[in-house]
């Protein structure tokens, strides 16, 4: 059986394999963006990801925390949810118009109404800094 999985920032397979691996769980082959494979308890796992680098991702949950006034405490992740954490619809277009201010880009109202975590906000600040630069 072939198990598939899609979020907005990855897309990941996993299918059993008959013979066993020396490979153990924790590692993972990387190349670029793109996870190449994780071989595990027979299976092959194949994850291709578009991911922001780390300091836009940081960049943004210090926006978001800024902007909800969560405390340093408080858990914030690239897979944290904006309602998650408490913000409305305002508080939304909030975040979305410092992270326009702070990044030097304009994200347009299609693109805004698609960014739900801090993932999906890193990653189109990269793609619109890229078309900028381009």
């Amino acid at each position: 059986m072939v198990m598939a999985s899609i979020s907005a920032t990855s897309l990941r397979f996993c299918m059993p394999l008959n013979q066993p691996t020396k490979m153990n769980h924790n590692q993972l082959l990387r190349t670029s963006s793109i996870g190449r494979g994780l071989l595990n308890n027979n299976a092959f796992h194949l994850r291709v990801s578009c991911a922001a680098k780390p300091e836009t991702v940081d960049k943004v949950c210090s926006i978001v925390r800024k902007q909800l006034a969560l405390p340093e405490s408080s858990e914030l992740t690239p897979e944290s949810k904006f309602a998650a954490l408490g913000a409305d619809s305002l508080d939304t277009v909030e975040i979305i118009m410092t992270l326009e201010e702070e990044f030097s880009i304009n994200i347009e109202e299609d693109n805004a109404q698609n960014i739900t975590t801090v993932q999906e906000a890193a990653d189109l600040i990269e793609d619109l800094v890229v078309k900028q630069q381009s």
